[in-house]
C-alpha cells in the first residue's frame, strides 16, 4: 500500500518555521515512544541542526518500556538528549528541568552579563505526536487545540509557560516524499496520516497481520479471534464475528472493524507495544521490524 500526505497546510507550515528558527533558543523534538525513530522528521533534523535539541519520546506509557530504555541508551550513544514522557499525564517540572539544563549554558552566559534569559523554545514533530498536549502540561493550563487526530494545529503559536520560558507550537510535518512504505505504514497505524487519505482496511489488516507475527495472544484475544492463522481480509471478517459488528442479513461490517482496530491499538489497549528496535540484532518480541 503506497502512502503518502503532504497537504499545502505543511509547505506553508515548514516555510514558517525556518523563519522562526533565528528567534529561538532550542528545539524540543516529540517523537512517539513507540515508533522513536520512523516518527522523527529527517526534514527537522535537518533544519534545527546547529540547535540546541532535546528529544521527547511522548507516549511513553504506551510503548514497551524495555524497548524505550533501549531507545534512551542507542541516543545517548548518538550524543542526542532524549527522555521518555508522557505529555497526558506526566509531570510539568520533569520536562522543564530537562529544558532548562539544555539551555543552562546560554542562561548562565547572559545573566553574567547581567541579564535574565527568557529561553525561547519550538516545539516540532510529526503530525499527533501530542506537542500541543506537552505544551498544555507545561502551561498548567489548555492553551493548545488538542484533539486524537492529525492537522489540528494549522499556524505557528507563542504561549508563555512561565515567566522565563516561551514555547512555539507548531503544525506538525511530515516530509513530502515517504519512501520507505514501512515507514509510512507504520506512521499511519498510529495515527500521522489522516485516516480520511488512506485505506483504512488495507491499514487494519496490515497492522493485524504484523501483530499476529509479534504479539499473536494480544490480538486473539482483544478481537476474539479463534485462528492466528487468517491473513488478509478475513481477518476484519473475523473481528466483525469476535465483536457482533454484523449488519442486515449477517454482512460484515469490515469498516467498522477497521476503525475499531486501528482505534483500539493507538489508544494502547492491545498491551505496551514499541514497532521497531532500538538494535535490531536483539529484537524481541515487543518489535514488528527494524528502523
Amino acid at each position: 500500500m503506497q502512502i503518502q500526505w503532504y497537504p499545502g497546510h505543511m509547505a506553508r507550515a515548514r516555510r514558517l518555521l525556518q523563519e522562526q528558527l533565528r528567534r529561538v533558543d532550542a528545539v524540543i523534538e516529540l517523537c512517539d515512544a513507540r515508533l522513536p525513530f520512523s516518527s522523527r522528521n529527517p526534514d527537522l533534523q535537518a533544519l534545527t541542526r546547529g540547535k540546541s535539541r532535546l528529544l521527547v519520546l511522548n507516549k511513553a506509557d504506551l510503548a514497551d518500556e524495555a524497548a524505550t530504555q533501549g531507545w534512551l541508551r542507542r541516543f545517548a550513544a548518538e550524543g542526542q538528549p532524549a527522555f521518555a514522557y508522557n505529555a497526558a499525564r506526566g509531570r510539568a517540572q520533569e520536562a522543564v528541568r530537562r529544558i532548562d539544563a539544555m539551555t543552562a549554558d546560554k542562561v548562565a552566559r547572559q545573566a553574567a552579563r547581567g541579564v535574565r534569559k527568557t529561553v525561547r523554545a519550538m516545539v516540532v514533530g510529526v503530525p499527533n505526536v501530542g506537542k500541543s498536549t506537552f505544551i498544555n502540561r507545561l502551561n498548567g493550563t489548555p492553551v493548545a487545540q488538542v484533539a486524537d487526530r492529525p492537522g489540528v494545529t494549522r499556524a505557528n503559536r507563542w504561549v508563555r509557560v512561565s515567566p522565563y520560558l516561551e514555547l512555539l507550537d507548531t503544525p506538525g510535518l511530515l516530509w513530502p516524499r515517504l519512501d520507505d512504505a514501512l515507514a509510512a505504514q507504520r506512521l499511519a497505524w498510529l495515527g500521522a496520516i489522516r485516516d480520511e487519505v488512506l485505506d483504512s482496511e488495507a491499514l487494519a489488516v496490515s497492522l493485524l497481520e504484523a501483530l499476529l507475527a509479534t504479539r499473536p495472544q494480544a490480538v486473539l484475544s482483544r478481537f476474539r479471534i479463534d485462528d492466528a492463522g487468517l491473513r488478509g481480509p478475513s481477518l476484519l471478517e473475523a473481528v466483525c464475528r469476535g465483536r457482533g459488528f454484523l449488519m442486515g442479513g449477517g454482512a460484515c461490517d469490515v469498516a467498522r472493524a477497521a476503525s475499531v482496530v486501528l482505534d483500539e491499538f493507538r489508544a494502547g489497549r492491545l498491551g505496551r507495544i514499541t514497532l521497531e528496535a532500538a538494535f535490531p540484532e536483539k529484537q524481541g518480541p515487543h518489535a514488528g521490524g527494524t528502523p
